[in-house]
C-alpha cells in the first residue's frame, strides 16, 4: 500500500478536515457522520492508477462492513464507486485499525436482507432511495489476510 502522503484525498472540504482528522488522530476522532460510525476508504483510481481516500459511513453483516454508493440520493453513482468496480482491492481505516479488504457489490437479494440494517445506521438512506430511479449499490468490505 502507498504511503498516506501518495494518497490523494477527496477534493469535498468537508470530507478532506474529516478525513485528515481521522487519520492524524489515529482513528479517534472524526469517526462518526451525522451521528453514524465512518470508516476511511482508500481506493485506486480506474484512470489514474493513483491511490485515493473517501470518508464512508458503514454498517456491518458479520465481520464485513457494508458502505452505500448513495451519493445523497443522486441520479450518478458516486465516482468511489466505479473506481471500486474497476479496482475492488482497498484499504481500510475503522478507528485505530487499518487493513486490506476486497470490495463486492451486493445482489439485489443480498442488499435487501441489509437495507434495513443499513438504514437503521443512517435513515437518510431511505430517503434517497426516494429521489432517483438508479438503483443504489451497496458494497461489502471484507477483510483480506495481509
Amino acid at each position: 500500500m502507498a504511503q498516506d502522503d501518495n494518497v490523494v484525498i477527496s477534493p469535498t472540504g468537508w470530507v478532506a478536515e474529516q478525513a485528515k482528522t481521522y487519520e492524524e488522530s489515529n482513528g479517534a476522532r472524526g469517526t462518526e457522520v451525522q451521528g453514524a460510525p465512518c470508516l476511511l476508504l482508500d481506493y485506486r483510481g480506474r484512470r489514474t492508477g493513483q491511490w485515493r481516500r473517501t470518508v464512508l459511513i458503514y454498517g456491518r453483516d458479520g465481520d464485513d462492513y457494508l458502505i452505500v454508493a448513495s451519493m445523497g440520493g443522486a441520479d450518478v453513482h458516486p465516482l468511489w464507486f466505479l473506481n471500486l468496480e474497476a479496482n475492488p482491492d482497498v484499504r481500510l481505516r475503522v478507528g485505530a485499525e487499518r487493513f486490506d479488504a476486497r470490495a463486492e457489490t451486493l445482489s439485489p437479494e443480498e442488499k435487501a436482507r441489509v437495507w434495513p440494517g443499513l438504514v437503521e445506521v443512517f435513515p437518510p438512506y431511505e430517503e434517497y432511495s426516494k429521489k432517483t430511479d438508479r438503483d443504489i449499490p451497496v458494497v461489502r468490505l471484507t477483510r483480506v489476510a495481509g
